[in-house]
């Protein structure tokens, strides 16, 4: 029997809610399929730095290496700046681990009422990937003369040739298994010199994958055409942030961003890859038990596909699609009354 080892990473708020369900999950799937999971928890977490003045232990990287996967929970607590939990875990984790890959799929689902009214189930199925360790969301800037009425702040983004072609090669490569289709995310009619160096190296991948139809579209057209033509798109390629933010978009789209799954890859499989829904902590609801686990359980499913179990993988989107067509059990933020566990059973009994 196979057996994956899995460093549990629960965070805070109701991520340590809904880490639990998607364990119980993978563990009946693993009963099911013929391989097990050893899961070691960490409580690296905002309430860890509010304590000890760090995320994680200075050798954190180190205890995380030896891992077949990471499943996340969520990150983030009241009077712990943004910019300190995810610089002193998230990013360091995927820059460690070259999981240079975020990939985000989205999906309409039936029994789940999208905000926008051409948003149909069956019709609304794509994927952003998402460059995710350089970009926009570099360290290379600084501040100065802080204080000081000319006080200034410079940030510089960083693309690099092998940073971009390789995630462009990986949703390409994945377009080709899916509908042919690549959109990438632009902005070189205003960012004049990034942008530009994105579009080319576009082209020249391009012709790589002569099955594979793509175009290219500015960043507000993209936003817009999301909300009004959700359902014409396949695989869409971003930078850092254009990738961040038109997925958080796509999952509004979808739903409800409770149920959005996301995968933080490292391809080639040389170092774990980390698997996380995108909910956030949501400190107003922690401690409640009505947290609304899909968002975890999807980002399982993930994580088994990437860990060669697809089959296992599809039992569970299998299995959500069902719940959300067949039965009326909901969380509150899919606008009805189960809580966690209410939800979780049903999904098991499902399974």
């Amino acid at each position: 029997m196979t057996n994956h080892r899995i460093a549990l990473l629960p965070g805070d708020g109701i991520g340590a809610e809904v880490l639990p369900p998607a364990r119980q999950v993978l563990d009946a799937l693993g009963r099911r399929h013929g391989f097990s999971l050893t899961y070691t928890s960490y409580d690296w977490s905002c309430e860890r730095y509010l304590r000890e003045g760090a995320m994680m232990p200075a050798d954190g990287l180190d205890r995380l290496r030896d891992k077949d996967a990471i499943l996340l929970g969520a990150v983030g607590y009241p009077g712990v700046p943004d910019h300190v939990s995810l610089w002193g875990l998230l990013i360091p984790i995927r820059r460690t681990f070259r999981q240079y890959v975020n990939l985000r799929p989205i999906r309409v689902f039936e029994g789940v009422d999208s905000p926008v009214r051409g948003a149909r189930p069956g019709e609304v199925d794509f994927v952003v990937v998402r460059e995710n360790v350089e970009g926009e969301y570099s360290e290379v800037g600084g501040r100065m003369n802080t204080g000081f009425p000319d006080e200034l702040a410079v940030q510089e983004a960083v693309f690099t040739r092998v940073g971009v072609t390789r995630v462009l090669d990986y949703a390409f490569e994945l377009a080709a298994q899916r509908g042919g289709r690549v959109t990438s995310a632009t902005k070189s009619n205003g960012i004049v010199h990034t942008m530009p160096f994105w579009d080319q190296l576009v082209t020249e991948r391009a012709a790589h994958f002569p099955q594979v139809a793509w175009n290219q579209e500015h960043i507000d057209a993209l936003a817009a055409k999301f909300v009004l033509e959700p359902q014409s798109f396949d695989v869409v390629v971003a930078s850092n942030l254009f990738g961040d933010i038109l997925s958080d978009l796509a999952a509004a789209v979808a739903g409800s961003i409770g149920i959005a799954p996301a995968a933080n890859l490292n391809p080639e499989r040389e170092y774990p890859s980390m698997f996380e829904p995108v909910h956030g902590s949501a400190p107003d609801i922690a401690g409640q038990g009505i947290a609304n686990p899909l968002g975890a359980i999807w980002s399982a499913a993930m994580m088994l596909d990437h860990l060669g179990h697809p089959e296992a993988a599809k039992d569970i989107t299998d299995a959500i699609a069902t719940l959300l067509a067949k039965t009326d059990v909901r969380t509150r933020d899919l606008g009805g009354s189960a809580t966690t566990s209410e939800f979780t059973d049903k999904l098991l009994e499902l399974l």
